[in-house]
């Protein structure tokens, strides 16, 4: 049978569609389709009208397309129960389109119900559906549990048009009504935190997710007239494990809604105003979690969003609690008045990824109390939703004819791909055959990468099995690794060698046959990371070379493997050595040659070549030190070229690190350099400090660093915050034009702020400074000091760009440019904080 496309007239639909939804007060999306499927007439279920799709189609007659409908006593009583009165029958494939206004993040809801019409037994039906992209459901069989069956999808769209396909597995396929409706891009962040082992997750704003539970904890039933994105929220009684542990609050003020936290739209009013609170609160002795109970797959990954909203305490800083997702401990000594900028009655809302490592046949959430002193047991939550991850992809249908001669053209095609199978088999033995031989042969030597389409001269052999590639004009990208020789370095990959988890996968310590020790970072197979991200990543760290950027030395990607090689930084992050563990304290000399070594390094990253390169995740956990304790940036998982010549900024989502992110940015979504400059100001306040910069457990008015810090610098009196275990040995001089640095890069406009090459001036001052005399701090000697650093930094792009040899060995700096390379998703797998 002929492929039957039923066009839908979506000028007439979305001119209906804006008119109905103009009259709402809030969310109004650019794209809404209701169509009630196989209805003649139009159907209008609570405020909003399904249009019959035989209004909008001429082509609805044919064989393949039949219009079912059923007797009206057997329609399930519920809202949409006039929505499964008809149904659309295919008997071939099939498909609707849907022109797409606003590319971005939609809704598409599949209404079934099963029953009888003329010779069609819907309940008989197994098919496929699809869009151009994705595959949603795969042999599905609507005759569940319940005779009427609802799948809600959330998926990114990026072109022009939706292709809703629907394809018989056996006899026929069928849907009642469709819904394809526009949301806002930022309901589904990019970023969110995997349960186990404990890291981030990015590339969420990509993925297709299928809404498996969405749950209004504490509260009642919420219909889709009560909810901005016309979602429904069931109540929580039949997951919950223990209903006496918990007692349902009810709140009846207004709800606060917080930029930069949860919307209307992630949540309507009737979730956030309703809870779950432990049932015996008010007792200083209870020990239990109030818990509840989800069936799930168990090799699928889940996103798991939380919502909460301090509807009980009266006050702030009252209600402390733990979160657990599974067995794993997510949130600790949970404070919503400190996450919610101090308020009360604010929606919140975290996510978190749950891979199918983790689960077995259902996936628990439960609120304990917090084990802090002086702190009664309690806990809330607010709303649950549940979400799969869909990794399967498109597929297009295939034309189906019958008789006999499409019979042998079947087979004839059938019998030439059995036949091509066998012939790439053949030759893939062969070659693998001749790979074998060459390798048993001969032994190939390392070549340093290709800096601008320029081999350099090699250092020094090292025999191995690897060899460089070459992979475009730009000729060789790096030194490529056989994977038996990375098994080898790492002892077979073993765990006790991990140093590092990320969301690419592990990181582990490594030493090469010519005991040169390295970081192997091991693509996990069951990441979002994939082979694109892989060879751009190679591609980008192949061009940026500098003393202060961690190195890529190689990569290999035989087996199937994804495995990045970068050099050892022995030392670890500037992180732990500031506070978190038993490290030696930095002396003050020690932190501002760290500090200036990462602004050498940021300077390079936005000076050093045709366009800017905005690092955009700056923190301490992100400079890393090698055994001289020389500091090196590292994790470009956040990286974004700057803006064209003609431009001030980049328009782009808002990303970055709690506590370190730019506020103009958050404001604006407007990136510029300044944006790493006002995190590294942060990092400078933190290495003075030693300290987190956000720390749940102090004061509230000591909470966030930044705050904090300014409050003691616009006084006057840094020296009062100055970690103890440095104070007595930083000279007022140094510290006062240390203040007054941090102070320039944590200005709330960017236009306030100095450049990074300013900042580094600066420092080499703050530097000059504590190394100089008191006495000798005249007004003279302090300008001769300007000149002479300033000589010094205007030539750092240039000194400094390229070492690629033996200490001592440098190259002149000859940076292509690179506005071809997209760098939105490079290194998205170390933006763990301790991902090495």
């Amino acid at each position: 049978m002929a492929i039957r496309k039923l066009q839908l007239a979506f000028f007439i639909i979305y001119t209906i569609s804006s008119l109905h939804h103009s009259c709402r007060a809030q969310y109004s999306p650019p794209d809404s389709y209701l169509i009630d499927c196989g209805s003649r007439t139009n159907t209008t279920i609570g405020q909003r009208t399904f249009l019959a799709d035989t209004s909008l189609s001429s082509s609805l007659t044919t064989p393949q397309d039949i219009l079912g409908s059923s007797s009206s006593n057997s329609i399930p009583s519920s809202i949409n129960g006039p929505l499964l009165q008809t149904a659309r029958i295919f008997t071939g494939p099939s498909s609707y389109t849907f022109q797409i206004q606003k590319q971005g993040r939609h809704f598409i809801r599949l209404h079934f119900f099963p029953f009888s019409y003329q010779n069609y037994d819907l309940a008989t039906a197994k098919f496929d559906v699809s869009t151009q992209d994705v595959v949603l459901l795969t042999d599905f069989t609507p005759n569940g549990k319940s005779s009427a069956l609802f799948k809600e999808y959330s998926l990114n769209i990026t072109s022009d048009t939706l292709v809703l396909s629907f394809m018989p597995s056996q006899n026929l396929a069928f849907v009642n009504a469709i819904e394809v409706i526009s949301v806002p891009d930022n309901l589904i962040s990019d970023t969110a935190q995997v349960v186990n082992p404990a890291s981030q997750y990015s590339g969420l704003s990509e993925q297709t997710l299928e809404t498996v539970y969405r749950v209004n904890v504490g509260g009642p039933l919420v219909t889709p007239d009560n909810d901005t994105l016309w979602r429904t929220w069931v109540n929580d009684q039949d997951y919950m494990n223990n209903t006496k542990l918990a007692k349902d609050v009810v709140f009846t003020g207004k709800i606060n809604y917080m930029k930069g936290l949860a919307t209307p739209e992630t949540a309507p009013d009737s979730v956030y105003n309703t809870a779950a609170e432990l049932a015996m609160s008010n007792t200083s002795n209870a020990a239990f979690n109030m818990s509840w109970q989800f069936d799930a797959n168990a090799g699928s990954s889940y996103l798991i969003r939380l919502h909460f909203c301090d509807i009980v305490s009266k006050s702030l800083n009252q209600l402390y609690f733990n979160v657990y997702i599974g067995s794993w401990l997510v949130l600790h000594d949970m404070d919503l008045s400190t996450l919610t900028q101090n308020s009360l009655a604010t929606a919140y809302f975290t996510d978190y990824v749950i891979s199918s490592d983790n689960i077995a046949q259902s996936i628990h959430v439960s609120i304990g109390p917090s084990t802090l002193d002086n702190v009664l047991p309690d806990g809330i939550l607010n709303g649950l939703e549940i979400m799969q991850i869909i990794t399967g992809s498109g597929s297009a249908f295939t034309v189906r004819s019958s008789g006999k001669k499409n019979l042998w053209v079947i087979l004839g095609s059938v019998i030439g791909s059995v036949a091509i199978v066998i012939f790439l088999v053949i030759l893939a033995c062969m070659c693998m055959k001749k790979k074998k031989k060459m390798e048993s042969q001969t032994s190939k030597t390392w070549m340093p990468f290709s800096v601008n389409g320029f081999t350099s001269l090699s250092t020094g052999s090292r025999t191995s099995n690897g060899t460089t590639l070459t992979l475009g004009p730009n000729g060789s990208y790096g030194y490529r690794f056989a994977f038996s020789l990375l098994q080898e370095a790492t002892n077979n990959f073993d765990e006790n060698w991990v140093i590092g988890v990320g969301g690419f996968g592990k990181v582990y310590k490594g030493i090469l046959r010519d005991e040169t020790k390295v970081a192997v970072k091991r693509g996990n197979p069951k990441s979002q990371q994939g082979l694109n991200e892989f060879r751009t990543e190679i591609e980008l760290l192949s061009r940026l070379r500098h003393r202060h950027l961690v190195s890529l030395i190689g990569y290999c990607d035989e087996r199937n493997e994804m495995i990045l090689v970068y050099e050892y930084m022995e030392k670890g992050t500037l992180k732990s050595h500031l506070y978190g563990t038993d490290l030696p304290a930095l002396s003050w000399k020690q932190r501002l040659d760290v500090c200036i070594g990462a602004a050498r390094g940021l300077h390079y990253l936005h000076t050093g070549s045709a366009k800017a390169i905005i690092h955009r995740d700056v923190k301490s956990a992100n400079i890393l030190l090698d055994e001289n304790l020389l500091a090196k940036v590292s994790d470009f998982g956040l990286s974004k070229t700057g803006p064209e010549l003609d431009q001030t900024h980049v328009s782009t989502a808002v990303k970055g690190s709690f506590g370190y992110l730019d506020p103009e940015y958050f404001r604006r979504q407007q990136l510029t350099e300044k944006s790493d400059v006002y995190s590294f100001g942060v990092v400078l306040l933190e290495v003075l400090c030693a300290r987190p910069v956000i720390d749940p457990t102090l004061p509230r008015e000591m909470v966030n660093l930044a705050e904090w810090g300014m409050k003691w610098q616009k006084r006057g009196e840094l020296q009062q915050i100055v970690d103890q275990r440095i104070a007595g040995t930083i000279k007022p001089e140094s510290l006062k034009k240390f203040g007054l640095t941090v102070e320039k890069c944590l200005a709330d406009y960017g236009v306030e702020r100095p450049s990074m090459g300013d900042v580094l001036w600066n420092l080499e001052y703050v530097q000059q400074l504590q190394e100089t005399d008191s006495g000798a701090n005249s007004e003279v000697n302090s300008i001769n000091r300007i000149v002479e650093l300033s000589s010094h930094v205007h030539h750092v792009g240039s000194q400094e760009s390229v070492d690629l040899g033996e200490p001592g060995t440098s190259y002149a700096h000859n940076e292509p440019d690179l506005s071809d390379v997209s760098m939105s998703r490079v290194f998205s797998q170390l933006i763990k904080a301790e991902g090495r």
